[in-house]
């Protein structure tokens, strides 16, 4: 239906004055926005015909129970809509995120999101007013129109949500404030992107070294334990500084959120946010209460991981270190990490292998970290009739490997939504979303583990798998508890100083990590850099899509082709049926416990495994 802006697997961005600037970087390395529009002018173009046209909802608004043939002229409109929008969406965002010190593409990006506030205003009609007609009469229109029955299941869906949708005037108010809603967000998204500066500082050679937030992470693997100190220290201190703004913006998101799902008339903000997607808060809560008995697999890896080290007191700064590197961690090109990738993905055949060729060969992804790049890494999800993109800060550490694949999986999903589903179902939750991207990843570690030429490179390879659920599923949950408790706390009526957030954040990690852990302050602000905050009950899906993954990896490998057929089938499936039913039909059951205890017996598995290698 109308397009609906949502956030993107994002972080924040750095400049630095020694990072190369955009211009300087190969032209194969950077996506060809030209796939979108050939130019600005063609955007200004759809962007002109979308403005023209919004007043064109006003024809259909009051008239949409007169008949099938009037019902489905507005919802084809509403769709031309929605894939023009997502268009201009797409083109404006990827051009800022190239490089956000352009203000052109700042203000086109701005412009787009305001068009589509109109937009989604006009349209708003469309929702209540279906809801308006008796639920037979529409089901009864329904199949009096072959081209109305693609539909269905968005009339399931609707009827679903009638409780929740309210009458026009409101919907069409609600509809007017989303930019408002949006300000928390985009303000600690531009101060974190583009205001923020970092100190300098000596990375492990005694150079200067200008801390960025791709640059924090590196270091973070660093073998130099003084190195991992001072830039996290540092790093982590900036927030610290501005810890009262933080709180503002950080409050200011949570109410906004609450006031939208009070609004809608739900118990509770998760209720609305997971009500989205027809998702049970019963996962939410099982995937918390499952973690939450099942630490003793973290903690033995903290205890391992202190012992090795030969340290006294295991910090914050210490768990992303590898313990099995022999030297200096290998550097890859992009071009040997495409490579290493599509020899991973073999097992998912000659469809997946082609198309994610296609991608690799078409300048689809942007490849490395330039000034005022926003950093991180992300696909940009399905836009109907242009292919996706990846945008990547390539450091050449076998963690971007592990990125590209992730990445890859995110692209190949969103491909295939896009060209197998009509534009009301091509799109796909995040609770979807991160089942395709932690997929590639397992597939990804299985190969480089068969490859490994030695016992050293083997451990390495086991202690990544150790660090992806460590990452993906335990920290993951961390911040699912969290963000379950501080909405709790709003809405139950108490102010949330940066003292209280700090002591909330800083149990949780003391629970999750365990005895062995010691918490330096800084760790205690990370709650004030967590983008995903943000982005309203959005991290959970991390966990439980990695523990879907885990079953369907093991599929693939045990069932062969038919398992393979299925996994394909679920990447083509879109939002054409409730994500919890789509999982289903590829062979994982979320209503139960078992996908997210398989990741903690997982991680017993190796821990076992390395503790044989090593005696």
């Amino acid at each position: 239906m109308l397009f609906d802006i949502f956030n993107k697997e994002q972080f924040s961005i750095a400049e630095t004055a020694s990072l190369p600037t955009r211009e300087e970087i190969e032209e194969k390395y950077k996506w060809d926005l030209t796939h979108i529009y050939q130019t600005d002018d063609n955007w200004e173009e759809d962007f002109n015909w979308v403005e023209i046209n919004i007043s064109s909802y006003k024809k259909f608004e009051g008239k949409l129970s007169q008949g099938s043939d009037i019902l489905l002229e507005c919802l084809k409109f509403d769709d031309s809509i929605g894939m023009k929008i997502d268009r201009l969406h797409l083109y404006a965002s990827l051009a800022k995120d190239g490089d956000m010190k352009v203000f052109k593409y700042q203000a086109m990006d701005d412009r787009i999101r305001n068009l589509a506030t109109k937009a989604s205003s006009a349209a708003s009609f469309i929702r209540p007013e279906l809801l308006d007609i008796p639920d037979e009469v529409l089901m009864s229109m329904l199949q009096a129109n072959d081209e109305l029955k693609v539909y269905k299941h968005f009339f399931d869906d609707l009827l679903r949500t009638k409780a929740h949708t309210l009458k026009k005037e409101l919907e069409e108010l609600l509809a007017e404030s989303s930019e408002i809603v949006q300000i928390p967000y985009n303000a600690f998204s531009m101060f974190t992107n583009a205001d923020m500066k970092f100190p300098l500082i000596k990375d492990d050679e005694g150079n200067d070294f200008e801390i960025s937030h791709g640059r924090y992470y590196v270091a973070m693997y660093s073998p130099d334990r003084s190195f991992r100190e001072r830039t996290f220290k540092n790093y982590l201190s900036q927030y610290k500084n501005y810890a009262n703004t933080f709180s503002v913006l950080f409050n200011g998101n949570l109410k906004a959120n609450i006031f939208n799902s009070r609004t809608r008339k739900y118990n509770s903000t998760r209720e609305a946010a997971l009500d989205r997607y027809n998702i049970p808060i019963s996962v939410y809560d099982e995937l918390i209460n499952a973690a939450n008995i099942n630490f003793k697999p973290l903690h033995r890896w903290a205890e391992l991981k202190k012992k090795l080290l030969r340290i006294e007191e295991l910090h914050p700064y210490d768990v992303y270190v590898n313990l099995f590197q022999t030297g200096a961690e290998r550097k890859y090109t992009f071009e040997e990490a495409k490579e290493i990738v599509f020899k991973a993905l073999k097992p998912l055949g000659e469809e997946y292998l082609t198309s994610l060729k296609k991608a690799f060969d078409n300048r689809w992804i942007d490849v490395h970290e330039t000034q005022s790049k926003r950093s991180g890494a992300y696909s940009s999800g399905t836009t109907f009739g242009v292919h996706p993109f990846v945008l990547l800060n390539w450091n050449g550490l076998l963690n971007d490997i592990f990125t590209l694949a992730h990445e890859m999986g995110h692209n190949m999903h969103s491909f295939y939504t896009g060209n197998t589903q009509p534009y009301p179902y091509a799109n796909y939750s995040i609770f979807l979303a991160e089942v395709a991207s932690t997929f590639n990843e397992s597939l990804l570690l299985d190969y480089l583990i068969s490859n490994a030429e030695s016992k050293i490179e083997k451990l390495d390879l086991m202690e990544k798998y150790l660090s992806n659920i460590t990452s993906t599923f335990y920290r993951q949950v961390m911040f699912a508890e969290f963000e379950a408790l501080v909405y709790d706390k709003v809405e139950s009526g108490i102010s949330l100083t940066p003292d209280l957030l700090c002591k909330l954040y800083r149990e949780l990690y003391k629970k999750y990590w365990g005895p062995e852990i010691v918490i330096d302050e800084e760790e205690d602000f990370t709650w004030t850099r967590v983008p995903h905050f943000y982005y309203n009950f959005y991290v959970y899906q991390y966990a439980t899509g990695f523990a879907a993954s885990e079953v369907l990896v093991k599929k693939v490998k045990e069932e062969g082709e038919p398992a393979v057929k299925k996994y394909l089938n679920f990447l083509k499936a879109g939002s054409s049926d409730y994500p919890i039913n789509i999982l289903k039909s590829a062979g994982v059951d979320m209503n139960s416990p078992e996908p997210v205890i398989a990741v903690t017996q997982k991680m017993d598995e190796l821990l076992n495994e390395i503790e044989s290698l090593i005696d």
